[in-house]
């Protein structure tokens, strides 16, 4: 369905961080009345508590009766609801029966997952891709990528890509983070990197392909994917998908200038075209039943986009929205850096609201960025799909109403925005930086924005340095503030030596950097406790503590790239 769930942070129903804040009705209750305290205030908790607690306490503010409710469920009500609140609760020819109860339960029964399960977990989801040095055309400059995924979300809506160019040179990465649903990040993560081939392809080449098609004959491949198997392509959608692609790819053989295509140019065309093409299908429709309700599904709902496109020694990052790419500099001390590539298109960057603001009248100055969201109701300012930001209000309904009785009874759908006069006020356009690498850029990391809500920037790129190189840069260990005994020091110290020693139980680099982000302690070190405690949380509370995961970690082969360098000098 279009709407989220109410554990979907891009929708408001529940109280926390979300994408979109949208009033909708709905018969689920909120997980935590505004009563309780947040996600973040609750987090002690998780690691000090029982899991079956917090699960009863999700219970308890739903209202359920708890006389309905096994002996051992009502006893942890009884420790989160004071007594003479129960008689309120409770059928009054029960509650002494259901006071009775306690006497049947001793001791609250623990959750805890063990190391092989843990790993089972964390790594269902891992890729790795070993890039050859030479192809037989060009050398890369890149050894490979690991990628991994962790869902919060149920389905995930974070999608990753990889793939070589087959007709040009470099090879393309990208992670896409969905909101308000799965589909258009699904859509982005199979079609963008088409469009940026093409973009990139030279006008003889596109004839070549475009004259194959016209006679029936096999198509020149453009792309060869990197895929793990539970990444998929949409077989329904494909021929929607290249018809939309060979309409574009001739307007670019009809627009032939004859000049070399310029790389950052190319990925903003592609960018702008591809989510130019969702708006249309959308507004088009289809006669098949099934692929007309995929692409509403699709352009109403949003995704954004973080890409890198390594050719060589030249390094292009193309954002749209909150996902960031981060580069990973060795010092000549051995210690590591942190090199943003990748500027986040929301209310944290002065220079995007600046943006908003001019491209609309005076007069919405104070309403088109309030709440530090877009229209009061989207956190990034960039993004693929989500047609309710630029969208005329006629157009919306008349798509709404012609539309499948899905869309058409969906109060998301159905929802225009406060203060809506001067559309579009979202774009796809995206922000490309380009770098060019040096032997001491050792990696690079591509990540939907789940991992930087949980990890600062300086410990991603140690974590993955340190892994990459099997060398740990040990820093004086910090307390924060916190009161620590002779004893309990002893322990910080026992569990940084096992640590140091079992970094190689992860064969893969992103897989050991979402370990570090779900489950490192206030001291920096992962805690398989607590590790064990976030990975077991049900669906309906997970979202209130973390996002979906998207990691791509790609690591630079530095001899290349330092005879690249000194070739161009």
């Amino acid at each position: 369905m279009l709407a989220a769930s109410c554990c979907d942070r891009r929708m408001c129903v529940c109280p926390g961080p979300r994408r979109i804040a949208i009033p909708v009705r709905s018969s689920r209750l909120p997980l935590f009345s505004d009563a309780m305290p947040a996600p973040t205030q609750l987090f002690p908790l998780i690691r000090n508590c029982e899991i079956g607690r917090i699960y009863n306490a999700v219970c308890y503010c739903h209202h359920k009766h708890l006389c309905c409710l096994s002996p051992h469920l009502a006893h942890n009500h009884l420790r989160c609801a004071p007594q003479k609140k129960l008689a309120t609760l409770c059928p009054k020819e029960n509650f002494h029966q259901f006071i009775h109860a306690r006497s049947y339960v001793s001791t609250p029964q623990r959750f805890y997952l063990t190391p092989p399960q843990v790993n089972s977990i964390l790594k269902a989801n891992e890729y790795s891709f070993k890039v050859p040095e030479f192809d037989g055309k060009n050398v890369s400059s890149i050894l490979g990528f690991d990628s991994n995924q962790l869902p919060a979300n149920a389905p995930i809506e974070d999608r990753r890509s990889a793939a070589t160019c087959l007709q040009t040179r470099g090879m393309l990465l990208g992670v896409f983070d969905g909101h308000a649903g799965c589909a258009c990040a699904q859509a982005v993560s199979e079609r963008l990197f088409y469009y940026i081939a093409v973009s990139l392809l030279p006008h003889e080449t596109l004839l070549e392909i475009e004259n194959a098609v016209e006679s029936g004959r096999a198509l020149l491949p453009i792309l060869q994917w990197h895929k793990h198997p539970n990444d998929y392509f949409s077989k329904e959608a494909s021929k929607l998908y290249f018809n939309s692609l060979r309409t574009y790819w001739q307007e670019l053989i009809d627009l032939n200038t004859g000049e070399t295509t310029d790389v950052k140019e190319a990925l903003i065309n592609a960018f702008k075209r591809l989510d130019n093409d969702i708006s249309l299908e959308a507004q088009v429709g289809d006669p098949n039943s099934f692929l007309n309700y995929l692409v509403l599904r699709v352009a109403f709902s949003g995704a954004t986009a973080c890409v890198a496109h390594v050719d060589g020694v030249d390094l292009h990052i193309a954002n749209t929205g909150d996902s960031r790419a981060m580069l990973g500099v060795q010092e000549e001390d051995g210690s590591w850096s942190a090199v943003t590539l990748s500027y986040d298109h929301n209310a944290q960057n002065e220079s995007e609201i600046e943006r908003v603001k001019l491209e609309h009248p005076k007069s919405e100055e104070k309403s088109v960025v309030k709440q530090d969201r877009l229209l009061g109701l989207l956190m990034p300012f960039r993004a693929f799909g989500d047609v309710k930001f630029k969208w005329s209000i006629e157009l919306q309904k008349r798509v709404i109403e012609s539309g499948p009785d899905q869309l058409n009874d969906n109060e998301y759908t159905k929802f225009i925005p406060p203060n809506y006069h001067t559309p579009p006020y979202l774009t796809a356009e995206p922000e490309v930086i380009h770098h060019k690498l040096r032997p001491q850029d050792k990696f690079l990391v591509l990540a939907t924005d789940g991992l930087w809500e949980t990890m600062h920037r300086q410990d991603v790129v140690r974590i993955v340095g340190e892994y990459l190189t099997g060398v740990h840069h040990q820093q004086p260990i910090a307390v924060g503030g916190y009161k620590v005994t002779l004893g309990q020091m002893h322990g910080l110290l026992t569990e940084r030596r096992a640590r140091i020693s079992s970094v190689f139980e992860d064969q893969n680099a992103a897989t050991h950097l979402i370990r570090h982000a779900v489950g490192n302690n206030e001291f920096g070190a992962v805690d398989h406790e607590r590790l064990s405690k976030m990975l077991s949380l049900p669906e309906e509370l997970a979202r209130m503590y973390r996002d979906d995961i998207t990691i791509i970690v790609v690591q630079f082969n530095s001899h290349i790239v330092g005879a690249c360098q000194n070739e161009d000098f």
